[in-house]
């Protein structure tokens, strides 16, 4: 079961495209929606891959956390999106690079270690071009060209933590204007990958899925 891990509003374009794309998965990958302040969302030994989903602040912040960290530790497939993309890079600021105050803007905006923090151009409902970074696990899925990336954000990764991130393992897939770091990967991680635009804006009208979610499924699929 791929747990998609958000807390759903279909009031947003975005959660009604995560809905579109979700139909789209094989049967065999079943997945659904997980509420992170359910249950389910805090024993994930059934799981057999993460979607953490945009929609910040998350009602349980701690859970989305804890899904990280268990793809990290496990080699669970892990893919994050928008917020997904924000949590990710905060637990691997912590975990990976060292930085024991590393947080989020949007919950502590006294941060000492603001890892992610409000991007100098709010991007809600904005479309920027996406460029992945040759040699990259992103780019193998996307090509090297640019292509148009939805976004609905008004955070992201600082510049001033890309080079510790990098430093400590974790790889730059994708940049954009404005939105700066566009998707981040984990080499030595069986799949783990998160991006601040979001790939499944467009399900519900091409009747297929992303070719970055594409991925992910069949990494599930592969490990199981």
């Amino acid at each position: 079961m791929i747990i998609a891990l958000g807390d759903r509003d279909p009031a947003y374009l975005t959660h009604r495209e995560i809905d579109a794309a979700l139909e789209l998965f094989p049967a065999a990958a079943g997945a659904r929606w997980v509420a992170t302040d359910s249950p389910e969302a805090r024993n994930l030994a059934a799981a057999s891959g993460v979607w953490l989903l945009p929609g910040t602040p998350y009602r349980d912040a701690d859970t989305a956390f804890g899904a990280i960290r268990h793809c990290l530790e496990t080699g669970l497939p892990f893919f994050g999106t928008c917020g997904g993309f924000q949590h990710a890079v905060v637990e691997l600021a912590l975990s990976r690079a060292g930085i024991a105050r590393a947080a989020h803007a949007e919950s502590d905006p006294d941060a000492v270690d603001p890892v992610v923090s409000l991007l100098a151009c709010s991007l809600y409902g904005e479309v920027r071009a996406v460029t992945p970074r040759p040699g990259t696990r992103f780019a193998a899925i996307y090509g090297t060209e640019p292509f148009d990336g939805y976004h609905y954000c008004g955070y992201g990764l600082d510049p001033t933590y890309v080079e510790p991130l990098e430093q400590a393992g974790v790889v730059v897939g994708a940049t954009a204007p404005d939105a700066g770091v566009e998707a981040i990967e984990l080499p030595d991680h069986p799949f783990f990958l998160a991006t601040a635009f979001q790939p499944q804006v467009g399900a519900s009208t091409s009747d297929r899925l992303d070719p970055l979610i594409a991925a992910f499924v069949a990494a599930v699929l592969a490990a199981h």
